[in-house]
């Protein structure tokens, strides 16, 4: 059911990149919004993953994921396949361990890591998909 939109919220100050395209009419259909409304997680899982997304911002913490998704790799294999010092690789794999993208397992002296579960590469394959995509309206 639609009725006339109301005055919701007051219109950004902020001019936007780009413009997208609006409706021509102010007509709100209830049974849409109320499903959106339904689907929508709550709050606090949305700020998790919002927190999941700026860990995945930084090309380092990528390439290291990527790198990651071959296989098990030490922090000396991880610094000499991506050209980053020792010290570089550890932090990222730290903030890359708070955010549960990645685990270590000790194996004598060696501290091996790889991605935390297949989640992590299908998130990475799925992001690199939609980032190549190209000719979308």
């Amino acid at each position: 059911m639609a009725r006339k939109a109301g005055s919701i919220a007051k219109p950004s100050t902020r001019k936007p990149a780009s413009t997208a395209p609006i409706c021509a009419s102010d007509l709100v259909h209830e049974d849409r919004v109320e499903a959106a409304r339904a689907a929508a997680p709550d709050p606090g899982r949305l700020a998790e993953l919002g927190e999941l997304f700026k860990v995945f911002a930084d090309p380092s913490r990528l390439k290291l994921l990527y790198a990651l998704g071959t296989g098990e790799l030490c922090v000396c294999d991880i610094s000499a396949a991506l050209g980053m010092s020792q010290s570089a690789v550890s932090h990222q794999l730290a903030i890359l361990r708070g955010a549960r993208l990645v685990r270590y397992r000790r194996e004598g002296k060696m501290v091996l890591y790889s991605l935390d579960d297949l989640h992590v590469g299908a998130i990475l394959a799925v992001g690199l998909d939609h980032a190549g995509e190209r000719g979308r309206p």
